[in-house]
């Protein structure tokens, strides 16, 4: 059975910093693309970035680029998302995302098993 579990969300004030991380199980984790999407409450979940297998590139969405830094460690089979410069508009819940592609996706429907999110909250 997979699963993928985040952990380190909560509040904290813009222009701090958090990181959250994904613990994998039950796949080979280093076979697969790894993404973190986002929820903003009455907005659609949205692509944030996405790492491939060895965690040689990343993908950011323009949104978060320079800010927002992901990065796996596949003998720990974790994903990481480091946020720094945090606003207001980061405020959402996060996923994490497994993907059996070769290429980083940014479509929902790319990634085979998701997460069941964890809140991110930036007070301004």
């Amino acid at each position: 059975q997979v699963q993928l579990v985040e952990s380190g969300g909560g509040l904290v004030q813009a222009g701090g910093s958090l990181r959250v991380s994904c613990a994998a199980s039950g796949l080979t984790f280093r076979n697969y693309v790894m993404g973190w999407f986002r929820q903003a409450p009455g907005k659609e979940r949205e692509f944030v970035a996405g790492i491939n297998w060895s965690g040689d590139k990343t993908y950011y969405a323009d949104s978060v680029k320079g800010r927002f830094t992901i990065s796996r460690d596949n003998a720990k089979r974790t994903v990481y998302l480091q946020m720094n410069s945090l606003k207001p508009e980061d405020t959402a819940v996060y996923y994490c995302a497994a993907g059996g592609s070769l290429r980083i996706g940014i479509m929902e429907g790319e990634y085979n098993y998701w997460g069941q999110g964890i809140q991110v909250t930036v007070s301004s």
